[in-house]
């Protein structure tokens, strides 16, 4: 609450979001490979990692053009590895 001359105002605060894009090379196949060598099913992965199988499938061919940060931490997270993928602070 924040007051205005005597008058109490109810603002909430603004948002800030930050884009940025980065190239991941090989992600497609890197991900096929990561996903073969954990030998658990893709709908096993997919689902830990909160995507669908068709998704999934989607980003091993590179049919995306882009996913979130937060699609890519979870296969990550879900397969033990790092992409390289930083962003800057």
């Amino acid at each position: 609450m924040i007051d205005f001359g005597g008058v109490p105002l109810n603002i909430s605060p603004v948002k800030v979001r930050r884009y940025q894009e980065l190239d991941v090379p090989d992600f497609g196949e890197r991900l096929k490979k990561a996903r073969v060598e954990d030998g658990r099913s893709v709908q096993v992965l997919a689902t830990l990692a909160g995507i669908s199988v068709g998704y999934w499938y989607q980003l091993e061919k590179e049919d995306r053009e882009w996913i979130s940060e937060e699609v890519l931490r979870a296969i990550e997270s879900v397969l033990n590895i790092k992409f390289g993928a930083q962003f800057d602070e």
